[in-house]
């Protein structure tokens, strides 16, 4: 409670702080409030920026598109503008009394972009306040050429700076450093605990259904908390409210179908509400069967999702959001192995208005992230696992005189399921079942900007977080409560003995944590196109994503905070300069940063984090650090748009001995498997004409390092490697650059289509997923001899891959 009553006085004192009493001569104000919305399908616009000239006042909707501006009474000149669509330009509007107006903005065809009004976009780096965030809307994001033509968000992102992939064909991506599990995926508020298909290859974001998407690097609002390194908000399109709409696209890989339609027309043609539904599903599994091979056509290898959602307006202050997803992946190889893995979320969120300048949204939200993995081989044996979460949260924003102030609440509840194991047929394999989990993640936050004079912006908040460990479950107990012990003899961690165990009821509390996490940024305009940024953060982890393999695989294991797991934590500060040139549609930005993390974790050499029911026996904890320079130079009106990106840094993770070890490589500094140095990367897109449209992506980065083996010795008659210090060494370089041409049907009524020829890898690089290194052997009569060299393999997914895809709308 009485962190309940801190809260609610820093809110106090945030809102008189920062909302100073109006003067005597301007204490009678009007607002003016609505909504921003796209003419052609009534979706709103979040982002869109808002203006009333004269007063010089303005801003931008939130989320929803909702947006509230109070001035002085009068008759004023309004400006609404957003990237992508026509300028909407009002004059003589008289504003005497409290307002309501919603605003239609027309989409621009493409070609117009050179006459757009520039002067005002709502994205310019100079006017916002925020600094490391990349916003992006689902069309810039399409003209990236992509592998097989599967239009992909993720591959959109790891052009940015600071973001790297963790490999090709590797899942999850890597933001200024950070591990792959230090990055907070949010589809409509749900957490994407995995978001890729087939291991990597493409990401669970269906084109179709994604309306935006945001990437905090830094200077992440004090709304979002529980990740290290990023935040990354993705929306799905709400629906269109004009009409009945058909879209989709058939590919060499996959296929995708969408279906949107209004809800309850009104007299003017616009529903009140849309509903959306949105399927994708890939068919190699439709075209193994007509393999030569009897083992490639009893195979089986596919992926599919579904999107849907559903919002309906209740009022003129209440609206209803309801969505979801579900997708999965299927592997199967008779009598080998099989694997299946899925996500399934839901949201329910209610909108409400109080009045003018009070905007609140409540949100239950739950997920169920699941796997199976089934061998087949000997001993057969199935593994299940699940991630089930229960959110709720009520979040709200107050549009004060110069100043927005949001503020709000969360209680999410984790259900770990770590694994199941059942035999199958006449195993001999035990079954088992790990310890379930339960914990509970509560933030209270607050957080507001403030406009000091013509040159200067204030933006800060302040998050509280807790983490709270419940039974029921059993725990373990070793000497000294230390669960790892250090041999001299095998100079190996090994387990520590178990001295006893302690166990707890249901819902008995296990441990908690907790922890203060201040948020502030600056932004000093030097002029009218330039603007210089600083910001600090602090953040808090307390899920850790255990892995043993170079890239995240939909096995990896989560552990919770616990009584042997302390939570992590990261400070993070950047400096930025921001430049654009409206009337040239140029902007350039330079970034640097400094991230320090504590309580990171790391593997023991020679861990066993399968099936494992004590993980705190394989884990050391240690320290980080990840620093760089990040520079962007865009392009973004006219025929040719585009960015050309570049980042230079460094991520390392120290971990010190204990109990009489010596720690991780000697105690010594040592890089990140996400350690990339230098990250070159470039996009291009060039309207030739009405028809034809040209896409270009390059990139070119460092390799990922990689620990190889330094010599070797003979053990029972086997050649068993001596691997050197952890990642010391490092694969060569990345690189590829892949192209695309797009030809626009001309229209027939309403059906509208395009034919999109693409080349991934156009030179045939075959980059290095990894090396791996075996004994050498030779032909002689007929046999296989071992020539007792070692030797390595360097394994490759992709040389030159064309592609051919279709899409329609009608």
């Amino acid at each position: 409670m009485r962190y309940l009553l801190r809260f609610w006085t820093v809110c106090g004192v945030l809102a008189l702080g920062w909302h100073a009493p109006p003067s005597a001569a301007a204490q009678t104000t009007c607002t003016l409030s609505g909504t921003v919305r796209d003419a052609a399908t009534g979706e709103d616009l979040p982002g869109a920026t808002v203006q009333v000239v004269e007063a010089k006042a303005g801003t931008t909707t939130n989320g929803y598109g909702f947006y509230s501006v109070t001035v002085p009474p009068g008759t004023y000149t309004l400006v609404v503008s957003y990237l992508g669509f026509a300028t909407l330009r009002q004059t003589g509007v008289e504003l005497r009394a409290a307002t309501t107006r919603v605003f239609q903005l027309q989409p621009d065809d493409g070609q117009k972009l050179e006459t757009v009004e520039v002067t005002a976009r709502p994205d310019d780096p100079v006017k916002r306040a925020d600094m490391s965030v990349e916003r992006l809307d689902i069309r810039t994001a399409n003209k990236v050429p992509v592998l097989l033509g599967e239009r992909d968000i993720l591959k959109t992102l790891q052009y940015l700076p600071g973001v790297t992939s963790a490999g090709e064909g590797a899942a999850g991506f890597s933001v200024r450093g950070g591990g792959t599990d230090q990055n907070l995926v949010l589809l409509d508020e749900a957490i994407i605990f995995n978001a890729s298909h087939l291991f990597g290859f493409f990401s669970v974001f269906n084109s179709e259904a994604v309306k935006d998407f945001t990437l905090y690097k830094g200077g992440i609002p004090a709304a979002y908390g529980g990740r290290l390194s990023s935040v990354l908000d993705v929306r799905q399109r709400d629906g269109n409210t004009k009409r009945l709409r058909f879209s989709g696209g058939v590919g060499l890989i996959s296929s995708r179908l969408t279906v949107e339609a209004p809800i309850h027309k009104d007299s003017s043609g616009t529903g009140r509400g849309a509903v959306l539904l949105a399927a994708r599903r890939s068919y190699a599994d439709i075209f193994l069967p007509l393999s030569g091979d009897a083992n490639i056509r009893r195979n089986k290898l596919y992926f599919y999702d579904l999107n849907a959602k559903v919002n309906y307006r209740l009022g003129p202050r209440d609206r209803l959001f309801l969505s979801g997803y579900f997708g999965r992946d299927r592997l199967a190889i008779p009598r080998l192995f099989g694997a299946s893995w899925g996500s399934t979320t839901a949201t329910l969120r209610w909108n409400h208005l109080f009045s003018d300048r009070l905007f609140t949204n409540f949100t239950a939200i739950t997920s169920d992230y699941d796997y199976r993995l089934d061998v087949l081989a000997v001993n057969p044996y199935t593994w299940r696992s699940n991630i089930i979460t229960r959110n709720l949260k009520a979040d709200a924003s107050w549009f004060l005189a110069g100043t927005t102030l949001d503020f709000g609440a969360s209680a999410l509840a984790y259900d770990f399921r770590p694994g199941t194991v059942a035999p199958l047929d006449n195993s001999t394999v035990t079954g088992a079942t790990l310890d379930r989990k339960y914990a509970l993640e509560t933030a209270l936050y607050v957080s507001g900007e403030r406009k000091l004079g013509t040159r200067l912006t204030l933006k800060g908040g302040l998050r509280h977080s807790g983490f709270l460990r419940t039974g029921r479950e059993t725990i373990a107990l070793y000497a000294n409560d230390q669960p790892v012990r250090y041999d001299p003899g095998g100079g190996t961690y090994v387990d520590a003995p178990v001295t006893g165990t302690r166990t707890y009821g249901q819902r008995a509390r296990i441990v908690g944590f907790r922890g203060w996490e201040p948020r502030f940024s600056a932004s000093a305009a030097v002029s009218d196109n330039h603007a210089v940024k600083a910001s600090y953060q602090r953040m808090y982890q307390y899920l850790h994503q255990v892995s043993n393999t170079t890239s995240p695989t939909p096995l990896d294991i989560y552990a919770p905070s616990g009584s042997y797991i302390a939570p992590a934590h990261a400070d993070q500060v950047a400096l930025g300069y921001f430049l654009t040139r409206p009337t040239a549609g140029y902007e350039l930005s330079a970034e640097v940063y400094y991230k320090d993390l504590r309580n990171v974790v790391d593997y023991v050499d020679g861990a066993n984090l399968a099936l494992n029911n004590r993980l705190e026996t394989e884990l050391l904890s240690g320290r980080g650090r990840a620093y760089g320079l990040e520079l962007l130079v865009k392009r973004t009106t006219g025929r040719l748009t585009g960015w050309v990106s570049y980042t230079l840094s460094r991520a390392e993770t120290q971990v010190r001995g204990r109990n009489g070890g010596p720690g991780i490589n000697d105690g010594a500094w040592y890089r990140t498997n996400f350690d990339r140095p230098h990250n070159l990367a470039a996009t291009a897109s060039y309207d030739w004409t009405a028809r034809w449209s040209f896409a270009a992506a390059f990139t070119l980065l460092s390799g990922r390092p990689a620990t190889y083996p330094t010599g070797r010795f003979a053990q029972a008659g086997l050649l068993v490697p001596a691997y050197g210090p952890r990642n010391a060494e490092r694969l060569p370089a990345f690189h590829h650059l892949d192209v695309s041409a797009t030809w626009t049907r001309p229209a027939r009524g309403r059906w509208q289509g395009k034919w999109i020829f693409g080349l991934y890898n156009v030179y045939n690089r075959l980059n290095a997923a990894s090396i791996f290194f075996q004994e050498k052997s030779t032909e002689i009569n007929g046999a296989d001899i071992s020539t007792g060299q070692t030797e390595a393999v360097k394994l490759s997914y992709f040389g030159i891959v064309p592609s051919v895809s279709y899409e329609f709308e009608f």
